[in-house]
């Protein structure tokens, strides 16, 4: 295993002491947690599933692979999701920290991810012992071939949309080569603007694949569209050779999503109002928020969807964050998802609605 990075978030620890400070009190736009009710629904389900004495099924129970497989046709268009190669996880983050191991990367392999990126992409490539690789140029990496490519759209941190022409380069650079491409597409529903790539668009999605899911593997959760990240519920999907490799080893190691959760999630996953209500929530804060950055003096970049505005003064991306401390403001430093967000913050917009007004009220 290479060496870990210490861990980010220890060294904002100061600047939200300071913003702790204020008179009216801390407001968080630092982690991209939901602080909005779990929907009643789910919660429901998830109680009545609660006597569960036996193991619950590595592979999810058939109800939830058909439930997701139904999302993925009717939400997503695609249109070749199978149940079968539905594998439920214990949260996205364990998956992405585990999945190079899992598929047997190590030394001498290659984990390639975006320039700006969720760090934990790199994280998993150290676990593996592999080489973590930032960049978003494949044509640059030269003759060695990756083991797997991270594609993230919408992105976190900073909400771009990759065009589907941009996804299908990708998919077909890294058939010809044999790599597997991963798709994090934990955002795919919290779009608020049309920008210049349109809609986002899932790596399975037949524009993008020409219709085979073979080398393609998306990632999706339910903790931001849902408000389950307590729970820790989401699913893996798309090359049904590579998702039973992944469900025999999880096999072994006992990697299993509680029952009740399971069930809790095949009703999520059945249900399109909950999420509608909740994006109707965000954009009411996002644009909030956004309108008194700009008026404070930030400019937004990208920002077309997922759950951050990402915002800079043409400053290091610290002095801003110290800035908005003395207001009482916490968020994150871009330099956290790579060198390239030096002089950019990520701002979330998962506060409460009286939070998010305080927010803008100090601006």
């Amino acid at each position: 295993m290479r060496t870990l990075p210490d861990f980010p978030w220890d060294r904002l620890a100061p600047y939200k002491e300071i913003a702790a400070g204020h008179p009216g009190g801390l407001v968080d736009l630092s982690v991209g947690t939901p602080v909005d009710p779990t929907p009643e629904p789910i919660r429901r389900a998830l109680c009545e599933a609660a006597d569960a004495p036996g193991y619950p099924q590595t592979h999810g129970t058939p109800a939830l692979r058909e439930a997701v497989a139904g999302w993925l046709r009717r939400r997503l268009g695609v249109a070749g999701a199978d149940p079968a190669a539905v594998l439920p996880v214990i949260g996205t983050k364990e998956l992405v920290a585990w999945l190079p191991t899992l598929l047997g990367a190590g030394p001498g392999d290659r984990v390639v991810f975006p320039e700006l990126a969720y760090p934990t992409y790199d994280v998993g490539a150290r676990l593996a012992g592999a080489e973590p690789v930032a960049s978003d140029g494949l044509l640059s990496l030269g003759p060695v071939t990756p083991k797997l490519v991270w594609v993230n759209s919408p992105s976190n941190p900073t909400g771009r949309v990759l065009p589907a022409e941009h996804l299908r380069k990708v998919v077909s650079w890294a058939r010809e080569r044999g790599a597997l491409v991963v798709s994090d597409e934990c955002y795919i529903e919290l779009v608020w603007d049309d920008g210049p790539a349109g809609r986002p668009v899932s790596i399975l999605h037949p524009d993008v694949c020409g219709g085979t899911h073979e080398g393609l593997l998306a990632i999706h959760s339910l903790s931001k569209r849902s408000n389950l990240a307590g729970y820790r519920a989401g699913f893996v999907t798309g090359d049904p050779a590579v998702v039973g490799r992944l469900l025999e080893v999880r096999k072994h190691a006992g990697m299993i999503v509680p029952a009740p959760v399971q069930a809790a999630m095949t009703v999520a996953y059945g249900d399109d109002a909950h999420v509608d209500e909740q994006w109707a929530r965000y954009a009411r804060r996002r644009e909030a928020l956004r309108t008194a950055l700009v008026r404070h003096g930030f400019r937004i970049d990208h920002s077309e969807a997922s759950l951050y505005l990402w915002a800079t003064r043409d400053e290091s991306c610290w002095d801003t964050v110290a800035h908005l401390a003395e207001l009482g403001i916490s968020v994150a430093p871009g330099d956290f998802y790579g060198p390239a967000g030096a002089r950019h913050v990520r701002v979330a917009f998962t506060a409460t609605d009286e939070r998010v007004a305080a927010a803008v009220q100090r601006l």
